[in-house]
């Protein structure tokens, strides 16, 4: 996941959520949580078809094109001609978190595209010589090189973890590329610089594989045991989701893309200013640093059982969406895979910030 990874206004904000992690534990525990939807305009009407989670367990076919530096393999359901919207995931999740979501989408109309991000599944380097990056920016260019491809000038994005901060920063670098945005645990667009900061060590706590990946015995644990080691990460990020062994396996078949170990480390040892990234995505980088509002219709996510580090409301990141913006809390002991755990009302979150 991003993570377990992942929250609150940008890294560094979201880092200092998790100073006050005290009062949140608190406040969960007396069941002191906003389960109330802010909004700043109507809904759509429309519903999402009823599902349960697990209802697929596969998609139809899978396809791959050549986007920018990646030949990248994706999941396509719906209408060619229907409105596009892009589904990401993020760490250590894949394209199956969002098996549920695409036919409730494809059966509103919706052209919904499902990519393995880099790293992940069949996507794969065009080029042996291509730095294995994992900052922030470059997640974003490649969906943007991947719309290019498939000729979509502007799609719905939505996504949770890494998917969720790449549907922010495409949001504030091309606005004019993004109908709306689904984020899940909010504003994620992250500064290493400013993650340099401690926290309190309770805070510092749920961080703990961001430490072990800083170091040369992380990276060779990870790659030893990446098969028990996300699972572990879905277990402790998604505390109340009783998913089986053979909904695990469908997605760790993703982890053995031969870039999926360089991919993350670098990603994470970039976000703690560990590993530097590549000087062609500087000026890309400098503007996100700048933690830019989202101008975009926009509406953002959280479950109310997210096991990784997060903040349980919107009152932190608040101010960062500028235009027309909802917030809400998903109930039902909702972990942080909230799109393959309650894969009905993410879509609903689609087909109403497409109505704003």
């Amino acid at each position: 996941m991003s993570t377990f990874k992942t929250h609150g206004e940008i890294d560094h904000n979201r880092r200092r959520f998790l100073s006050s992690a005290a009062v949140t534990v608190a406040a969960a525990q007396l069941g002191i949580f906003a389960s109330a939807e802010t909004q700043s305009t109507k809904t759509n009407p429309a519903r999402a078809p009823a599902t349960q989670p697990g209802t697929h367990t596969s998609f139809a076919s899978l396809k791959q094109i050549n986007a920018g530096l990646l030949n990248v393999g994706y999941a396509e359901a719906g209408p060619t001609s229907g409105t596009p919207v892009i589904l990401l995931h993020g760490w250590p999740y894949d394209i199956h978190s969002f098996v549920d979501v695409a036919p409730l989408l494809a059966a509103k109309g919706y052209r919904v595209i499902v990519p393995y991000l880099r790293g992940y599944g069949t996507t794969h380097f065009l080029s042996d010589s291509t730095v294995r990056n994992g900052q922030q920016s470059v997640v974003a260019v490649d969906i943007i090189a991947l719309m290019d491809a498939l000729k979509i000038q502007k799609a719905i994005i939505a996504g949770f973890d890494w998917g969720a901060r790449t549907a922010d920063i495409m949001a504030v670098l091309w606005p004019e590329r993004c109908k709306a945005i689904v984020s899940v645990s909010g504003y994620l667009i992250g500064n290493p610089a400013a993650n340099k900061q401690p926290l309190p060590p309770k805070a510092e706590l749920p961080w703990w594989y961001q430490f072990y990946f800083a170091t040369d015995r992380g990276k060779l644990g990870y790659a030893q045991n990446t098969h028990d080691f996300n699972k572990l990460i879905w277990q402790t990020a998604s505390p109340k989701w009783n998913f089986d062994d053979a909904t695990y396996d469908r997605t760790a078949q993703s982890f053995n893309n031969p870039d999926h170990v360089a991919i993350v480390i670098h990603n994470y040892r970039w976000r703690l200013d560990l590993a530097q990234g590549e000087s062609k995505y500087d000026d890309l980088e400098q503007k996100l640093f700048q933690a830019p509002v989202i101008t975009v219709p926009a509406m953002t996510l959280e479950g109310d059982a997210n096991g990784a580090p997060h903040a349980n409301d919107d009152s932190g990141y608040r101010k960062k969406f500028s235009g027309k913006y909802a917030f809400r809390i998903i109930q039902g002991g909702i972990g942080h895979n909230l799109p393959q755990e309650a894969p009905q009302s993410f879509a609903q979150a689609v087909i109403d910030v497409d109505a704003f």
